[in-house]
């Protein structure tokens, strides 16, 4: 059973699974629905159509599911999913998709510190880090296991590629691709992220490869569409080689440099 304070409260037809605890003055929307041994502390708001997975925790005047800051946004039923084991902390805000049947969404086992931003249309994927005040604009794409240092800016549209790392205080206008750290403002990508790829499996070999990519891509003076040849032509295409460049190759925006 909840374990909802006295002060707490739940609007009818919001569905918490068995061991949910709500704490004070929190409140919980009607059409929220939140997993088995998730906590609310004290003055949370969860509203809109929000689903939070199991074992996740939401510290103390997090905000999550409310209105998308969209202009664009004409009403219905625009979406919030957040998934297992996944922490928010104070402050924090998860706003809804825009349009309506749309998804903002939150992976599993994900870590979003204190003031960061998840706007509309995002999707974030599994074990993901936002340190504090990082801010995601709409529709963005995060990718499993970046880290996202404090007070980052991120603008629509960019995707952060699978174990990349943002250094804090970046400005991230192109997509970062995936394996790689990127720093300052100007941003530029410096090399490749070895230590969260190691603590991920990824081997030695794997990494000597990417580590001539990065160098192929960032080092030699070529276009991109140069470099991704030169790559395809002369690496082994294991399967971090191959994610790497159908990851450039999808870019939109390009590719941070």
């Amino acid at each position: 059973m909840p374990n909802i304070h006295p002060t707490a409260v739940v609007a009818p037809g919001a569905e918490l699974g068995d061991g949910v605890e709500v704490g004070a003055y929190s409140v919980i929307g009607p059409n929220v629905k939140i997993g088995p041994r998730t906590k609310i502390m004290p003055h949370v708001f969860v509203d809109g159509w929000t689903t939070l997975g199991s074992g996740c925790t939401v510290f103390p005047f997090a905000s999550l599911g409310t209105q998308t800051q969209d202009l664009k946004y004409k009403g219905g039923a625009p979406r919030v999913e957040i998934g297992d084991r996944t922490t928010l902390r104070e402050y924090v805000t998860v706003n809804q998709a825009t349009n309506d049947g749309d998804v903002t969404k939150v992976g599993s086992d994900c870590h979003i510190m204190a003031y960061s931003h998840i706007a509309h249309d995002c999707i974030v994927g599994d074990g993901v880090i936002m340190a504090n005040c990082a801010t995601l604009a709409g529709h963005l794409v995060v990718e499993d296991f970046v880290g996202i240092g404090g007070l980052c800016g991120v603008h629509q549209f960019v995707r952060l590629g699978k174990m990349s790392y943002i250094g804090g205080c970046s400005k991230i206008t192109q997509d970062i691709p995936p394996f790689m750290i990127a720093d300052g403002t100007p941003l530029a990508v410096h090399t490749i992220n070895s230590v969260g790829m190691t603590r991920r499996g990824v081997g030695e070999a794997a990494q000597a490869l990417l580590t001539k990519a990065y160098k192929i891509i960032y080092r030699e003076c070529m276009s991109t569409r140069q470099a991704l040849e030169k790559i395809e032509a002369e690496l082994e295409p294991v399967s971090e080689i191959q994610y790497l460049v159908a990851f450039i190759k999808a870019s939109s925006r390009g590719i941070a440099k």
